[in-house]
C-alpha cells in the first residue's frame, strides 16, 4: 500500500519561485522595517547577544506576502530581553516569559522575542518541557519545518538557512529539520500544522512526513483542546481548507480532532443510491467560500466555513435503506446540530460561535420547504425570525449545498432562492423584518390586562409574536382587541 500524499489534482497553481525575485523581496522587507528592527538589534549586540528575524516573517518575505508580526530569536534570556526592551518599546508583557518569549510593542508594530530553546512532551503531559538554547542553528533546527527554520541575523542580514528550506519553499514541499518522528514528538501539534500550512500556503506535505503523522496521530491526544482548536480554525480560514482537511483525514488525525468530518465518507453501497458526502461537503465547504463577499467583513468566515463543513454531520446516525432502494436522513439536521454543538464544546469554542454554527446547521434545510415559492409571507417571516443574526450566513450556506450536475435543476434552485431572498428584501422594507417584534410589549400587555409580571405576560408576548408573524404589523386598537379576545379565551 502507498504512502498516502496530498492529492496532487487539488494542488494550487503556483507561481514560479525565483531566487533572484526572492532575494529582491526580502531586501524590501527588510527596509520596511529596519526602522524598528535595526536599533533594535544594535541594544541587543550591545549587551552582547544576537538578534535575528525567524520564522513566519522570513518565509512570507521570501514569498512575497505581507506579514504585520515580528518574530525575532535571541541568544538572551527572557530577564534579559525585558531589560533590553524596556526603554525602546511603547508597552512590554511577558506572558509567554515560561516559553521563553517576551512580547512587546513599538508604534503600530507587535514584536515577540523568543530565548534560543528546544522543547519536548512527556508522553503523559499535555505541556512541553521548555529547555533554553546557546545558538541559532540548534534553535532552527528544533523548528516544525523547514521553510519555517529560516532566520536573518540583524542588523547585518546574514541570512541563515541550515535546512534548505529556501529550495522546499521553491518547490512548495513542507518537510521537518531533522526526521518527522522526532519533531512530531517533541510537539505533537507539529502535525496539525503540517495540515494547516499546507491550507495556507497550498504546499503539498512530503511523503516521509505524512507517513509520520498516519503512525503517530494518536499522539494529537495529549494536546489541549484549546491548541487543537486555534490550529482547527487557522486551517479552516486558509485559502485551500480541502487540502488540510483531506490531509487530516488521511492520516487518521481527524477521527481523532474532528471525528464527525471522517465519519462522513459513508460506505458506498453497490446501487450508488445516496451522494458521496464526504465529497459534497468538501464541495459545500469550497462553494460557501465563494460567497463570502456577501458577508459585510467579506471574508474568511470561521462561521459561515465550519457550518458548511458540518451541515450533513447528522447523516451517518440517520441513514436509512427503504424497502424501494432509496436512502433516507431523516432530521439529520436537528441530529447535525446536536452533533455540532458536542464537537464545538469539547473542542472550546466560545459559546456564541457555537449557537451561530449549530443554528445553521439546524436550519440549513428549511428554505427546502420553500419548493416553488408557495410559502405565505408568514413562513417567510418565520424564516427570518429563526436564522436571526445568521440570515446572511444561511443564504450562503443553503445556495452553497447545491451540488447537483444537473444544470437545470441548479438554475432552478438558484432562481427559487433568488425569490425567496427578493421577498424578505421586500417584506424588510416594508416591516422591519429583522427587530420584529409584537405590536405591544410587555408593559402594555400588562396594562392592558391590569395583571403584573408573571408567565401570563409571557403566553401574552408569544400569542401577539405569533399574531404578528401570521398578519404582519397591527394598530395598537387591534393588538388590544386581539390581546383582550385571547385572554378572555384563556382566563387564569
Amino acid at each position: 500500500m502507498s504512502t498516502p500524499t496530498t492529492p496532487p489534482e487539488t494542488s494550487p497553481a503556483r507561481p514560479p519561485f525565483s531566487i533572484a525575485d526572492a532575494q529582491a523581496r526580502v531586501a524590501a522587507e527588510l527596509d520596511r522595517i529596519a526602522p524598528v528592527v535595526d536599533p533594535l538589534a544594535q541594544r541587543f549586540a550591545d549587551a552582547g547577544h544576537t538578534l535575528a528575524l525567524v520564522g513566519g516573517p522570513v518565509r512570507d518575505a521570501l514569498l512575497g506576502r505581507p506579514n504585520a508580526d515580528l518574530d525575532l530569536t535571541t541568544s538572551a534570556r527572557p530577564d534579559e530581553i525585558e531589560r533590553l526592551v524596556k526603554g525602546w518599546a511603547d508597552a512590554v508583557w511577558d506572558i509567554g516569559r515560561d516559553f521563553g518569549t517576551i512580547g512587546c510593542r513599538k508604534g503600530d508594530w507587535t514584536v515577540e522575542i523568543t530565548t534560543y530553546r528546544s522543547e519536548s512532551y512527556d508522553p503523559s503531559s499535555r505541556h512541553p518541557d521548555v529547555v533554553f538554547g546557546d545558538t541559532l542553528a540548534g534553535d532552527l533546527g528544533r523548528r516544525d519545518f523547514t521553510v519555517n527554520a529560516m532566520a536573518i541575523v540583524l542588523p547585518g542580514r546574514e541570512f541563515e538557512d541550515p535546512y534548505a528550506g529556501i529550495v522546499d519553499l521553491a518547490h512548495g514541499v513542507l518537510r521537518t529539520p531533522g526526521r518527522p518522528e522526532d519533531s512530531f514528538s517533541d510537539d505533537p501539534l507539529r502535525m496539525m500544522r503540517a495540515a494547516r500550512f499546507a491550507a495556507q500556503l497550498g504546499f503539498d506535505v512530503a511523503p516521509e512526513v505524512v507517513a509520520a503523522m498516519t503512525a503517530m496521530a494518536e499522539r494529537i491526544d495529549i494536546i489541549s483542546a484549546e491548541r487543537v482548536r486555534d490550529e482547527l480554525v487557522k486551517l479552516v480560514c486558509a485559502p485551500h481548507p480541502r487540502r488540510g482537511l483531506t490531509l487530516l483525514v488521511q492520516t487518521g488525525l481527524a477521527a481523532r480532532v474532528l471525528p464527525e468530518l471522517p465519519a462522513l465518507a459513508l460506505e458506498r453501497d453497490e446501487h450508488h443510491r445516496h451522494k458521496d458526502v464526504y465529497e459534497h461537503t468538501l464541495t459545500v465547504l469550497e462553494q460557501a467560500i465563494a460567497l463570502e463577499s456577501r458577508l459585510p467583513d467579506g471574508g474568511p468566515d470561521f462561521v459561515s466555513r465550519f457550518a458548511a463543513l458540518m451541515h450533513d454531520v447528522g447523516k451517518p446516525k440517520t441513514r436509512r435503506f427503504l424497502d424501494d432502494g432509496t436512502v433516507t436522513f431523516h432530521h439529520h439536521d436537528v441530529v447535525g446540530a446536536k452533533l455540532t454543538r458536542k464537537r464545538m464544546q469539547a473542542l472550546r469554542f466560545s459559546n456564541d460561535q457555537i449557537d451561530a454554527v449549530a443554528k445553521l446547521v439546524e436550519l440549513h434545510l428549511r428554505f427546502h420547504g420553500y419548493g416553488s415559492g408557495q410559502w405565505t409571507d408568514s413562513a417567510v417571516r418565520r424564516y427570518v425570525r429563526d436564522a436571526g443574526d445568521q440570515l446572511e450566513r444561511l443564504h450562503i450556506l443553503t445556495r452553497a449545498d447545491s451540488t447537483t450536475r444537473n444544470a437545470r435543476k441548479a438554475a432552478r434552485l438558484q432562481r427559487t432562492y433568488d425569490d425567496i431572498e427578493a421577498r424578505i428584501a421586500r417584506l424588510s422594507e416594508e416591516e422591519e423584518l429583522a427587530a420584529i417584534r409584537p405590536d405591544l410589549d410587555g408593559s402594555q400587555i400588562m396594562e392592558v390586562l391590569g395583571i403584573g409580571p408573571g408567565p401570563r405576560v409571557g403566553a401574552a408576548y408569544r400569542h401577539l409574536l405569533d399574531l404578528r408573524l401570521d398578519q404582519g404589523p397591527m394598530t395598537e386598537d387591534a393588538a388590544r382587541e386581539a390581546l383582550l379576545a385571547w385572554a378572555a379565551a384563556h382566563p387564569d
